[in-house]
């Protein structure tokens, strides 16, 4: 069985880490990642990725979320339809 609490952390602390690093690498690097960025743009409200270091922090705030729900909804979801042998 998959821990719930476990992977749900994982996918916060890794979703969160990777928009993190992107949008630190962009602010740095202007063009780097901005497709990228711009597809996060369309999905979470309120965060833009022109805005600076204060836009970085709310797309990993968004991701981290994001991250924490997807990890706990999938390990939930296999716990549930997993066959036992």
């Amino acid at each position: 069985m998959l821990s719930v609490r476990g992977l749900a952390l994982t996918g916060g602390i890794l979703w969160g880490g990777c928009v993190l690093l992107i949008g630190l690498a962009n602010l740095t690097w202007p063009p780097y990642g901005a497709e990228f960025l711009g597809i996060l743009e369309s999905i979470y409200p309120g965060y833009t990725s022109t805005a600076g270091f204060g836009a970085v922090i709310v797309g990993t705030f968004y991701a981290a979320l994001d991250g924490t729900i997807v990890g706990a909804i999938f390990a939930w979801l296999y716990n549930k339809l997993r066959c036992d042998s």
